[in-house]
């Protein structure tokens, strides 16, 4: 006898180097970055009744993980790493007036 799917089941995976977490629902599964709250969702009534393989090409073309976090670049040489922000250079202290 097999056990219902009440509540949700995470689970971690690495795929290709990079980490995710994937999350079963009665309602589908969720396949995200770990650290991040957006990622593939599919149902399963869009498995069952066919819709997935349209579901999956829609996630792709819109690339629901973005190409900066991408374990391998397209580009041969490109760099993989996540850009940040830079932080803003440091004020000059105003010097004290000089009396004579």
């Amino acid at each position: 006898m097999t056990t219902p799917l009440h509540s949700a089941l995470k689970r971690a995976l690495t795929i290709e180097g990079r980490e995710f977490v994937v999350t079963l629902t009665s309602e589908g599964l969720k396949l995200t970055l770990k650290g991040k709250r957006k990622g593939f969702e599919l149902a399963w009534a869009k498995i069952v009744n066919g819709e997935a393989a349209l579901a999956v090409a829609l996630h792709a073309s819109l690339r629901a993980f973005p190409t900066s976090v991408r374990a391998e670049s397209t580009k041969p040489g490109a760099s993989t790493r996540v850009k940040t922000k830079r932080k803003p250079p440091k004020r000059k202290q105003p010097s004290a007036p000089n009396h004579r």
